[in-house]
Formats: structure tokens, sequence, C-alpha cells
């Protein structure tokens, strides 16, 4: 995965929190946060631009619920396995 995939993941889910929180900086504390995940699921192997999308929305989404990096990466790590795991159970369509 390039890094313009991680950006393009990270702008998309970056703007939309933007359109919800309009008091937040474009510089705020949080979307280095956010890029700091989206590296660190590129680093155990995730490559997929839609899956990189909804764990990023899903990332800011639970930092603002639990105010917590670490947890809401972890909860955001499950909700990646779980969608991992029924794309994987699903049959191939060709």
């Amino acid at each position: 995965m390039t890094s313009q995939t991680i950006e393009g993941a990270c702008a998309f889910a970056w703007r939309n929190y933007l359109l919800l929180h309009s008091g937040i900086s474009e510089n705020d504390t949080r979307r280095s946060a956010l890029y700091r995940y989206l590296v660190n699921l590129r680093d155990t192997g995730e490559d997929d631009f839609d899956l990189l999308q909804v764990a990023a929305v899903a990332y800011l989404k639970k930092l603002d619920e639990l105010h917590d990096d670490r947890s809401a990466r972890l909860a955001v790590d499950q909700i990646l396995a779980e969608r991992l795991e029924s794309r994987n159970a699903q049959p191939a369509t060709y």
C-alpha cells in the first residue's frame, strides 16, 4: 500500500469528521492519531482502501465515544475483524 492510500483514507474520514464537528481545527491531534492508526494497519498488512476508509471513520467515532486512543484502536480492530470474517464467509461470485 502506498502512502497515497493512507492519505486518501485519512482525508476522507477527516473531511467527514470536520463536517460533523465544526469547532474542530484542521490540525487537531485526532487527525495525527488517525493517521498513526492507519499506518499501523498498513504495517499489519491491511491494504484494502475501502476497508481503510471504514476503519478511519470508525476510529474517529470510537475515539469520540471512548476518549482513549488505545480503547478506540481495540474497538475498531474488533469491528474490522468481524467485517473481514463476514467478507471471507461469503461465497465467491464469478
